[in-house]
């Protein structure tokens, strides 16, 4: 199949490994990508923050203190610095730059988690020319803008929060959403807080607009078959061995 976007040129629904699977208790280092990556996955999602000197680094809290007990901020350390914290005790915060090399064959899709990482990150994907296999993902709708003004329209990208706002809307309505040229899915999770966000309606205005519907984050076997029977174009989770096996039962596995 064909896309204009070579990032989701692959059989759907996809399978996201969320922060290279998370459950086990180690996310977001090159032990977790392997071992996502070993169970044969082939899309992974991850988490960047640019350190104090402009290094993009895999890391999702803005601090060091859930996965190790320090009270640093990433944005306030040096790349130097961060190069000797030790996560569940031996795996270091990686670079993006070590990451993309290591998996060429590996589909990233990077939530850049702070403002002030947008150039860097932008930088080192070109640099490894990896513009073919990531999407770039945020919250925030501002960020996502300036991600689109920096990379052009040869990254994919998703939708900031407003903009997922919007298309609700836009779905219960039944009109159109206008949209940035990037813009290949919708990555959304079933709710937010008391309000539905995923159901049928959402799905058919999104794939009406030629988008793509990615739910995060699911670890629950039924919740992942009855959002696939909704059509859902991707699923990421934690659980890695449950989703894997969901796929497998559905003959969604990819071979």
């Amino acid at each position: 199949m064909d896309h204009p976007y070579p990032y989701l040129d692959a059989p759907v629904p996809i399978a996201f490994a969320h922060r290279g699977g998370a459950a086990d208790g180690v996310e977001n280092t090159a032990e977790a990508f392997g071992n996502a990556i070993r169970l044969g996955y082939r899309y992974v999602e991850t988490d960047v923050h640019a350190t104090a000197d402009g290094v993009p680094v895999v890391f999702h809290d803005p601090d060091l203190r859930r996965l190790t007990g320090r009270p640093e901020r990433v944005s306030q350390l040096t790349w130097a610095d961060l190069a000797s914290v030790r996560v569940a005790g031996a795996a270091a915060v990686p670079r993006l730059d070590e990451i993309l090399d290591a998996w060429p064959q590996v589909r990233f899709n990077i939530d850049v988690k702070a403002d002030g990482g947008e150039e860097p990150t932008i930088r080192v994907i070109e640099s490894v020319v990896a513009q073919d296999r990531v999407l770039l993902a945020s919250f925030s709708d501002a960020r996502l803008d300036r991600i689109r003004a920096i990379a052009g329209p040869r990254i994919a990208t998703s939708m900031g929060m407003r903009a997922v706002a919007k298309l609700r809307v836009a779905s219960l309505a039944g009109r159109p959403v206008k949209l940035p040229e990037s813009v290949v899915a919708a990555q959304v999770p079933v709710r937010y807080g008391r309000l539905p966000v995923v159901d049928a309606r959402f799905v058919r205005a999104a794939h009406a607009q030629g988008l793509q519907v990615h739910v995060w984050t699911v670890d629950d076997p039924a919740q992942m078959h009855a959002l696939l029977d909704l059509g859902v174009d991707g699923i990421m989770t934690d659980r890695l061995d449950v989703l894997r096996d969901v796929y497998t039962q559905r003959g969604a596995w990819p071979a």
